[in-house]
């Protein structure tokens, strides 16, 4: 059997249903989108089996671009957790068949609280669809397995319609990257927004640094002390004249029999790509990988002159969180 063409239809026909999800979309995304962006207390986010996980998510999500949201399973809200509503307090509703007895019997609750209630259902034409006030069509075709069963191209479509909705409200709200750091303390998505290169880079003694007119083989050894993947050439009062990388170094050992008339100035990189010490982690990454050929060390290099090397491991390095 060949299961990465199988693993690989069942990616192919959930990219599919989530394509003709996203093309159905009109004015109901916009008007779910405003009654959210309105309210300014929290959204409550219910469903059942597979897509009460997918509500989970939806919650998660949407709290961390600012909007905030629980996760209130539909029995327990039948049993006294409808408590965690104040009056107005929307409910987003997730069903594949829109028949689930459990949201059906929830929906008079939810009216007593004045709850707005929006759909994301995969059965528009449904006995719970036609009680939301809103209803984002989550419907397919068929589902990515063989036999039209398991919860799969259907869960991707709610998780899709989700996030889209949590995202137009995000652009709503004009959260901003500060924003987003703010609900992100701690591991690398905060790291990334909250910590300057500053924080991380290599200074002082720790950097091989060199002259245009050094030899290859002072180069060699000032790289070997100092294992950081490069050296910074500087000029006068410390500017950046350009950088030698391992690259280069190899490119030279290739391209000369004889490596000792050979000075630094003729294998280094001129005018290389650099960054502030002030910039952010992210700002670092995007430099570094956003680009047709990554480069894993940049100079730091304020008001014309060079502090020192940072590299893409450091970026990704956890312990300042």
């Amino acid at each position: 059997m060949d299961y990465t063409a199988t693993g690989r239809d069942a990616m192919d026909a959930e990219a599919e249903a989530i394509r003709v999800a996203a093309a159905r979309l009109g004015g109901e995304f916009a008007q779910a989108v405003e009654l959210l962006h309105r309210h300014q207390g929290k959204v409550i986010v219910t469903g059942l089996g597979k897509s009460g996980l997918v509500a989970q998510k939806l919650a998660a999500i949407l709290c961390s671009t600012g909007t905030p949201a629980v996760f209130l399973h539909p029995v327990d809200a039948l049993h006294g957790d409808v408590g965690i509503y104040a009056e107005g307090d929307p409910t987003l509703v997730l069903s594949k068949s829109g028949t689930t007895g459990e949201l059906l019997r929830l929906v008079p609750v939810l009216r007593e609280f004045s709850s707005p209630l929006i759909g994301i259902i995969g059965n528009p034409a449904s006995a719970l669809a036609k009680h939301m006030d809103v209803v984002l069509d989550a419907s397919i075709r068929a589902e990515a397995d063989p036999h039209n069963l398991a919860p799969t191209a259907s869960t991707a479509v709610a998780t899709a319609l989700g996030d889209a909705l949590a995202l137009a409200v995000m652009q709503a709200r004009k959260l901003t990257p500060e924003d987003f750091s703010r609900r992100h303390p701690a591991g690398q998505l905060g790291r990334n927004l909250k910590v300057t290169v500053r924080e991380v880079m290599h200074t002082g003694e720790e950097v091989a640094w060199t002259q245009p007119e050094a030899s290859m083989r002072s180069v060699i050894i000032a790289m070997n002390q100092h294992r950081l993947g490069a050296a910074c050439v500087l000029g006068a009062g410390g500017k950046l004249e350009g950088v030698v990388t391992d690259g280069d170094l190899r490119r030279a050992l290739q391209d000369h029999e004889d490596i000792r008339p050979v000075c630094v100035r003729d294998v280094m990189t001129f005018h290389p790509v650099t960054i502030s010490p002030e910039a952010t982690i992210r700002e670092a990454l995007r430099t570094m990988e956003d680009r047709p050929s990554q480069i894993s060390v940049l100079p730091v290099v304020e008001d014309g002159k060079c502090l020192g090397l940072v590299r893409l491991h450091d970026l990704y390095q956890t312990d300042l969180v």
